[in-house]
């Protein structure tokens, strides 16, 4: 991974002054959206591919069907789950990787987040990975969001904003993008939490994938002390 700053202390110095200048524009994130906890899994997993948006009209149609906690979701047929999660796309797919979820779950922890959650971070981390369908980034985003646990997210959003900086390499691995986060800021998953949010929303505000308004982002700043070393 290539890093325009050469030493830690740098680096994190950088990395909090960003995280500061995004608060500061757009003010706390308090994400993830949802209720509880099996909400904010739910949505981790059904939002791959698709907008948001869309995830929350499949979210509301479990709400309006009282079906949001793992005993009563994992009760159902999978024709009645694969109607209800339509509307967030590649239905067919999600409905496998829900119910394989609720399986896992079931099967190793008695149906109890709060027993799951209990397990070491690399543990958990590792235990998610092995479940077909789940990559590092939908991982990540139950162990921070719902487990609230310090494992940094690493998305398109990020990357862009990383790479649009040149505070890393454009190739570089989805491990070595977050390793430059938590290695050069505190392990603290209130902070890892509000800071990918950040980053989320200057990537839809502002750092467009074409016809970026860096002019108009609280990083441009930045960007261009940057592009005159």
């Amino acid at each position: 991974m290539a890093l325009t700053v050469d030493s830690p202390r740098s680096r994190k110095s950088l990395l909090l002054r960003y995280y500061n200048r995004l608060r500061k524009h757009f003010g706390p994130q308090n994400w993830w959206p949802g209720e509880t906890r099996f909400e904010v899994v739910l949505g981790a997993l059904l939002t791959q591919n698709t907008a948001w948006s869309n995830v929350e009209r499949a979210l509301e149609n479990l709400r309006r069907a009282g079906l949001l906690s793992p005993a009563k979701l994992q009760r159902i047929s999978e024709a009645r789950l694969r109607t209800l999660l339509r509307p967030a796309g590649t239905y067919r797919q999600k409905t496998r990787l829900v119910r394989w979820f609720l399986s896992h779950l079931q099967k190793t922890h008695g149906g109890s987040l709060r027993q799951m959650f209990r397990l070491p971070l690399w543990r958990l981390r590792a235990e998610l990975l092995q479940l077909p369908g789940v990559g590092p980034e939908t991982a990540d985003s139950i162990l921070l969001y719902a487990a609230h646990q310090p494992s940094f997210v690493i998305d398109a959003y990020t990357r862009r904003v990383l790479d649009r900086h040149s505070l890393a390499d454009g190739a570089a691995s989805y491990d070595d993008l977050q390793k430059l986060f938590e290695r050069h800021l505190p392990r603290d998953a209130l902070l890892y939490n509000e800071y990918h949010a950040l980053l989320v929303a200057a990537g839809k505000r502002y750092c467009h994938s074409r016809n970026p308004d860096c002019d108009g982002c609280p990083l441009g700043v930045e960007l261009n002390a940057r592009r005159k070393w």
